[in-house]
């Protein structure tokens, strides 16, 4: 299996993931231990750059309250790769440490950069693969519709992401979480 790493703030699921509607047959719900805002996506670099990455990364950001928002398409509009939760209360905050640090983490894995500004967001469905036209607009209209608890979410901890062994089984958690650091040390 191809190698992937990425470095991501944790987003626990407890008090609003299991209140979120099913989405449609052609989507496939996140599992609730793969919940995380991404700070740095570092694709297929072998384990050594990924944790020189996280070693590098230096992120400046105190441990937060945050909420989640609208739930919109990410990725390209006619075929969005993924239906996420944008961060409403941490949003600024939490955008502004990605900006800051994630340019250290690529270069220290010599992976190549995002240019996009960051967007705090947790992915909380993806498409099937082979969706048609009419399944992703099914899941935009399910998107549209969802309204997440307005609860906080304690967020205190960077972590570095890889595939889980268990990836294939839709049951279980698609990563795994190789290291973790505390916020604001």
């Amino acid at each position: 299996m191809k190698p992937n790493w990425f470095i991501g703030l944790p987003v626990a699921a407890d008090r609003w993931f299991d209140r979120v509607a099913a989405p449609p047959r052609s989507m496939r719900s996140m599992h609730r231990d793969d919940l995380h805002a991404t700070v740095a996506f570092l694709g297929p670099v072998d384990e050594a750059a990924a944790h020189r990455a996280f070693d590098a990364l230096a992120i400046d950001l105190a441990p937060l309250d945050v909420t989640l928002g609208a739930v919109v398409a990410m990725g390209d509009a006619h075929r969005y790769s993924a239906l996420s939760a944008l961060l409403d209360r941490g949003r600024v905050e939490v955008e502004r440490a990605i900006g800051a640090c994630r340019e250290r983490a690529w270069s220290a894995a010599q992976s190549a950069p995002d240019r996009r500004a960051p967007k705090a967001h947790v992915t909380i469905a993806r498409p099937d693969r082979r969706a048609s036209a009419r399944e992703r607009s099914a899941g935009l209209q399910w998107a549209s519709a969802l309204v997440i608890d307005p609860v906080e979410i304690h967020v205190d901890r960077v972590a570095l992401y890889t595939w889980s062994e268990t990836r294939a089984d839709h049951s279980a958690p698609s990563f795994r979480v190789e290291r973790t650091q505390p916020l604001g040390r």
